[in-house]
């Protein structure tokens, strides 16, 4: 079940997450696309007014010559007449029209020793209309006879073949000598600013070719990475494309994401939580069944623990209420002694756990005063020497110490000592071999308590000051215990403001380093 939640709800989160990055992704798409419809449009525009500032200025030049001139250096004249004729109103309708084409020949500002024919083209329509009598000889007599004419300059034509000319005289005329790249900067500034595109760019206009000109930008090249925007400048006399305009934008991740870059962040920002909150609910959740399983392994080695001296007591009840053991006052005495030390280690097991939860509950009072660590070690050994010598061990000091008076409580950092030489007696599988080392530095004096047993993981080192952690093998521990005593030790050592660290090999023995605070 708690594999199944796990995986549930690290589903949840990758889906949650790959939907925001989904979104995200979407989000940055659709603003490069926008602003990439935004540069061609402005492209567009800049292609459009140059070719329509420079048509204005050839037309204007010489429509202004051709005004001021009187004389054509050639004319054409074509006539054209439409009658119809409707025999049941009696009508003639008659439709006709001349058309006056003045050539003028004029310099090639251009091209020397070269000249431009261009035609003033003059249109007069004339509209008669009459209505038909029949006579008696079967001959038409005309009555009520109606006329309009009415002369204009043919301005539409006019424009057509300027431009035609306009597009002849650009085909020979080098682009650099049509637009300059001063002309060609602004107008592509002008038109980006009207759709709110205020960067830094670059530009180069190439020919059909593939061939620089040049108009460009300083060393312009085009961006092979598609971050280069393109659109028809010119075109030939055929229609066809006959210069490129290329822009490229440096900066224009930055502006993209500056579009939406309060979302972005906000967005972000939620996926954190999210990533937060799943890890802090992960790692609850996994510290809760660590604690659950760790505490039942408590309860059940707890239950053993006491399972052996009530069993010993109960068999020793049963032996004094024997007959002929009670009258024996020695056995009587010697099983009173076997009770009152199992009762003994019961208590002491239970004050061992009480004793512990009272200082994580800060209800223990750790009165300080100076101290010499040396007698304190001293005491600690007095203690388990009788446990050394049946164990056939040794353990040897090494005090190097000069400074060794601390502000401590006596009783606790004696227990403290003895817990961990206790530990480096349980954990030796042959001959116990330790050996107790100290040093002062300027502000600490260390304690160093090494051991030849078994060692231990780095796995374990990590956990093994938690309270109930112990070392298993499957659900076998190899020595009885509670997990109590290191835990012990570490909060000892915490509220003496100090430090307690662990060194180990598997197979090779543990270093127990404690440093205290010196006066």
């Amino acid at each position: 079940m708690f594999i199944l939640i796990v995986v549930l709800m690290s589903i949840s989160l990758i889906g949650i997450i790959t939907v925001q990055l989904y979104w995200i992704n979407n989000a940055l798409e659709s603003k490069d696309e926008q602003f990439k419809n935004d540069v061609q449009k402005s492209l567009g525009g800049v292609s459009q007014r140059i070719n329509e500032k420079e048509e204005y200025y050839l037309e204007k030049k010489y429509e202004g010559i051709m005004e001021n001139r009187v004389l054509a250096d050639e004319a054409q004249i074509r006539n054209w007449l439409f009658q119809e004729i409707d025999t049941a109103t009696k009508q003639k309708f008659s439709y006709g029209g001349t058309v006056l084409e003045e050539s003028f020949k004029m310099p090639n500002d251009f091209v020397d020793n070269d000249t431009i024919i261009i035609k003033r083209i003059t249109g007069k329509n004339d509209f008669f209309s009459s209505r038909l009598i029949k006579g008696a000889d079967n001959m038409f007599s005309t009555t009520e006879e109606k006329r309009f004419s009415f002369t204009k300059r043919m301005k539409t034509a006019e424009r057509y073949q300027f431009d035609e000319i306009f597009k002849n005289i650009n085909s020979i005329i080098p682009i650099h000598k049509r637009l300059s790249n001063r002309e060609l900067n602004e107008t592509i500034k002008e038109e980006l600013k009207k759709r709110n595109i205020d960067l830094d760019f670059k530009y180069g206009v190439y020919g059909k070719d593939g061939f620089a000109t040049k108009l460009k930008s300083g060393y312009y090249t085009i961006d092979k990475k598609n971050n280069s925007y393109s659109s028809p400048l010119f075109f030939d006399v055929n229609g066809n494309v006959d210069f490129k305009l290329y822009v490229t934008f440096p900066t224009k991740k930055d502006h993209i994401l500056a579009g939406i870059s309060n979302i972005l962040w906000l967005s972000l920002f939620f996926i954190l939580i999210i990533i937060i909150a799943f890890s802090s609910s992960l790692y609850q959740l996994i510290r809760q069944k660590k604690i659950s399983e760790i505490k039942t392994d408590f309860i059940n080695n707890m239950t053993h623990e006491f399972k052996t001296p009530i069993a010993t007591i109960n068999l020793a009840l049963d032996s004094i209420k024997n007959p002929k053991i009670i009258n024996e006052s020695d056995k009587v005495l010697r099983y009173v002694q076997m009770i009152r030390d199992e009762n003994k280690r019961m208590h002491t097991q239970v004050e061992n756990v009480l004793r512990i939860s009272r200082l994580e509950k800060n209800q223990i009072e750790i009165s300080k005063e100076t101290i010499d660590m040396h007698d304190i070690i001293d005491d600690a050994i007095s203690h388990t020497s009788l446990l050394i010598q049946n164990k056939q061990g040794t353990l040897n000091t090494h005090f190097e110490a000069i400074t060794t008076e601390v502000p401590g409580n006596q009783f606790h950092l004696t227990n403290v000592l003895v817990n961990i030489l206790e530990n480096a007696l349980k954990y030796s599988k042959r001959a116990p071999k330790i050996d107790v080392y100290t040093e002062s530095t300027n502000k600490y004096f260390v304690v160093k308590i090494k051991d030849e047993g078994i060692g231990m993981s780095k796995a374990v080192q990590k956990n093994v000051f938690d309270k109930f952690y112990r070392e298993q093998k499957g659900n076998i521990h190899d020595v009885k215990g509670h997990g109590l005593g290191l835990a012990y030790v570490k909060e000892i050592i915490d509220k003496h403001h100090g430090s307690v660290i662990v060194e180990s090999e598997k197979g090779v023995g543990s270093i127990f380093t404690v440093k205290i605070p010196l006066i």
